[in-house]
């Protein structure tokens, strides 16, 4: 195996081992909610003006699924919508109470498994970090130069 390959099933192993440690604790905390529907919560609470269009670019999903998976979340009391009195036309999604104590059992979650990681973090240098990230950049600007040309805008822009 050459070393694209090794780093692309690194990458995969290493996400697969994070999705199985946290599982069992994540639907534990989070019952009766979907993995989209508490990362649509999180992407609304962190982005001001959440339309669907910025919610089908975040999650690839089409504007069509966004509408139905945004109102399922307001039928559970999650989310709210709400226009701005000078565009009538667009629009937006916040959070109710119940969705912000959803989005906080959520970053409660996610602060404990970065501890539970954090011996392995402490012992990475500040040039690893650069390096890694430096890679990471430059892939991400490649898929999404790839996204585009199919069609389709990403967010990471």
């Amino acid at each position: 195996m050459n070393k694209e390959d090794q780093v692309i099933m690194g990458f995969r192993d290493l996400y697969n081992k994070m999705v199985w440690l946290n599982k069992d604790k994540m639907e534990d905390s989070l019952k009766g909610y979907t993995s989209t529907e508490v990362h649509c919560i999180e992407y609304i609470e962190n982005n001001s003006d959440s339309n669907v269009t910025k919610l089908a670019e975040t999650f690839y999903m089409t504007r069509g699924a966004i509408s139905k998976l945004t109102q399922k979340l307001i039928k559970k009391g999650l989310i709210v919508s709400y226009q701005k009195s000078d565009n009538k036309k667009e629009i937006y999604f916040k959070l109710t109470q119940q969705g912000k104590d959803i989005y906080n059992i959520h970053e409660d979650l996610h602060k404990e498994f970065q501890e539970r990681d954090k011996v392995v973090f402490e012992q990475v240098t500040e040039e690893q970090f650069d390096s890694v990230l430096s890679f990471l950049k430059k892939y991400n600007r490649h898929l999404d130069i790839e996204i585009k040309k199919m069609g389709i805008e990403s967010v990471s822009e």
